[in-house]
């Protein structure tokens, strides 16, 4: 290496605690970048130790890049870097580029050396290099809150100097762990929750129901908007549409009038786990929060639970309302969650809900009907699509 090379040095945390298993999470970290770079102007993507690297050409759109590697979970944190040759005078040199890329009134240089074969260790660098940069720049050197930290890594693979980290979203990557099947409609919650659960490294497919032609088709328009705007963390999924409109009918005409949306629930978490079977998923995903609606009091999550040996996870239990709403701000989905829409549970809705349902009631109401060959035929007409980023 005779000159600074460009590059993006994004660094990871808890992919590297992954003892024997890291080098699977490492991989899968590389193909999600890669994907998410696609079509864009770059040079290789190399990994070295606890760190990856993209390389820059003179045409890469540093901008754009750097917004997508946002998007990333395993990333703890990127950086526009310069890799040169670990001489001292190198360093000296990029630590001053990297510093003049805006202005400052005070910095400080931190340094760590990885490659224990070079001749300066980490103090020594932070001075030597420190006072190159104050004689250019004037400025003060000051260790706590500066204007200005430039990071100088010196590792086997050379040095690394960057003047700015940019936060990744963490987590791990998706990919890296089973596979789900969320529950998702068109209000806030659950895609909040499908977020949370793809930064866990869970691959998730995608269940809806609406309630045709009893609502519009708006609830469907928006559940897509929403699984294309999560798929830029995932990049694929499918999205099982269901018509449940006649097992709500089913249900309305002889279910007990207050167990009624646990009722259509429970059919819900039955048809979401045949999905799950089919998909290979192993746990189910849902947007509940405990009491934020009837149908969500401890009790009431047991019953409908019951239905199913699959575990049901549920990110936002503990959540307040206003938190998750921020939650969906900040990831993109509030705005796509608040269009207009009619839900699929809205529909046949009981005036007075229980709060408190037994499951002995449950049980003889579900033995009363005939379900099953609903389900089955429920199943049968559910429209199956690939949702793309």
């Amino acid at each position: 290496m005779t000159q600074a090379e460009n590059l993006i040095l994004i660094h990871y945390h808890e992919v590297g605690l992954k003892g024997k298993n890291r080098g699977r999470f490492e991989n899968q970290l590389i193909s999600n970048v890669n994907k998410t770079l696609k079509n864009i102007e770059i040079g290789p993507i190399r990994r070295i130790s606890g760190r990856i690297y993209v390389e820059l050409t003179p045409e890469s759109p540093v901008g754009v890049i750097r917004e997508r590697l946002g998007w990333v979970f395993g990333i703890a944190n990127y950086s526009e870097a310069l890799r040169v040759d670990n001489d001292i005078e190198q360093i000296r040199q990029a630590a001053w580029a990297a510093a003049q890329k805006t202005t400052f009134g005070s910095f400080k240089i931190a340094t760590r050396r990885s490659d224990k074969t070079f001749p300066f260790n980490s103090d020594d660098i932070n001075r030597d290099v420190g006072a190159y940069v104050q004689e250019r720049s004037q400025a003060d050197v000051r260790m706590t809150d500066p204007d200005l930290t430039c990071f100088i890594e010196v590792t086997t693979s050379g040095t690394f100097v960057y003047a700015e980290k940019f936060p990744g979203p963490g987590g791990l990557p998706v990919g890296s762990n089973e596979k789900a099947v969320s529950l998702i409609s068109s209000g806030i919650d659950s895609p909040v929750a499908s977020y949370k659960i793809m930064k866990r490294g869970v691959t998730l497919s995608f269940v809806h129901f609406h309630s045709q032609p009893y609502t519009n088709r708006n609830s469907e328009r928006n559940v897509e908007e929403l699984i294309k705007h999560l798929m830029r963390h995932q990049f694929k999924a499918k999205l099982y549409s269901v018509p449940f409109v006649e097992i709500q009918r089913h249900i309305m005409q002889h279910g007990i009038e207050g167990y009624r949306v646990i009722l259509y629930r429970r059919a819900m978490l039955r048809i979401a786990e045949a999905v799950a079977r089919r998909e290979r998923a192993h746990c189910l995903v849902t947007g509940d929060n405990v009491g934020q609606v009837a149908s969500q009091t401890l009790m009431n999550l047991k019953a409908i639970e019951d239905v199913t040996l699959y575990p049901v996870l549920r990110p936002l239990a503990g959540d307040n309302k206003d938190e998750i709403v921020e939650q969906a701000k900040k990831i993109g989905t509030y705005e796509i969650s608040i269009e207009p829409y009619e839900d699929a549970c809205t529909v046949f809705i009981p005036k007075h809900p229980t709060t408190r349902a037994k499951l002995d009631d449950i049980h003889k109401t579900e033995a009363e009907m005939d379900l099953d060959a609903l389900i089955d035929q429920t199943l049968a007409q559910t429209v199956v699509k690939v949702i793309e980023w």
